[in-house]
């Protein structure tokens, strides 16, 4: 597997990220195992998760996802040296003083995440969140000591827009503060208009690596979601009822298209065109069951004409 650059970070990557968002909340500790060893034999070596997951599950209190991957680490002597790892701050964590951005928080935050983890650094650790009430100049100011300390390798940011990143990276520039070198934004083939133009922009211009969210618009682009019936499918199935509508059907008609010429799956197409988008290092994608992890393989291998990315950008207009 072609192994990507992620913007100025030094960080090589595969072309697809794993989304560790359902370890502790679809998938239980077993079956998580089972899907971290299948990804590590098929070559997907970079993991995302954030301190948060998967606090919205009844019992829940977060850093369920964190420990999962920190005792499969523990499980597997010398594989941590071969993943790369995403986690994030930010996120409210359900206690007095434990979200947000601030350089208390980030410190304490770090350690808690390196302990559920059972590792001694973070390749790659992201501000979940915007925090309007802290300076930014405080918040890369505590990235920069975890970066001196060997805590962190990377720092970027989810969910930014473009005037903050440009924002952002005007600090970091005029106080010789670390940059944030990657961007995770909400973007796929349905949900365009949050990425697609100045952010995207920013980021080509800048060499910020990008890794998407929400892929598969919360599995709505595995065409297995068509009517309000098929929603009950999953634990899922409540987030996806709003795409299904005439603009919605028309993006599935077009995977389906492109799928049937390539014997592929409606997912893998839209994963597919995410990777071909300019600027995107990768998109996250979550798998619940081993044979969506073969998914992927298909997925990154599949080789999309112009005229077929042309047809699915259309669809969705």
């Amino acid at each position: 597997m072609v192994l990507r650059s992620l913007g100025a970070t030094g960080l090589q990557i595969p072309p697809l990220v794993f989304g560790g968002n359902v370890f502790g909340w679809t998938v239980d500790e077993q079956q998580s195992f089972s899907l971290l060893d299948a990804l590590l034999e098929r070559g997907f070596t970079a993991i995302d998760t954030a301190d948060v997951y998967s606090a919205w599950v009844d019992g829940n209190k977060g850093g369920e996802s964190e420990t999962i991957i920190g005792k499969w680490f523990a499980a597997h002597p010398g594989v941590r040296d071969n993943i790369t790892l995403f986690t994030k701050v930010g996120s409210d964590m359900g206690e007095p003083g434990k979200k947000g951005l601030s350089a208390r928080w980030i410190e304490q935050a770090v350690d808690e995440s390196l302990r559920r983890l059972q590792t001694d650094y973070i390749d790659l650790y992201f501000s979940h969140w915007p925090d309007d009430a802290t300076p930014y100049e405080e918040t890369l100011g505590a990235y920069e000591k975890l970066l001196k300390a060997g805590k962190i390798r990377a720092v970027g940011a989810s969910n930014l827009n473009a005037e903050q990143l440009q924002t952002a990276l005007n600090v970091a520039d005029e106080k010789g503060l670390p940059r944030y070198q990657v961007l995770q934004p909400e973007y796929n083939l349905y949900d365009r208009d949050g990425f697609e133009g100045a952010l995207q922009d920013l980021t080509v211009r800048e060499n910020i690596g990008v890794v998407t969210y929400f892929s598969l618009a919360s599995g709505f682009l595995s065409g297995k979601y068509r009517s309000e019936s098929d929603l009950a499918q999953s634990q899922r199935g409540n987030g996806v009822g709003k795409y299904l509508n005439e603009r919605g059907f028309a993006i599935l008609d077009a995977l389906d298209s492109v799928a049937a010429n390539h014997n592929a799956k409606p997912a893998e197409v839209a994963l597919a065109w995410l990777i071909a988008q300019p600027g995107v290092t990768a998109p996250i994608a979550s798998a619940t069951k081993i044979d969506q992890v073969e998914s992927f393989v298909t997925a990154v291998a599949l080789d999309l004409s112009s005229e077929e990315i042309a047809a699915l950008n259309n669809a969705g207009k």
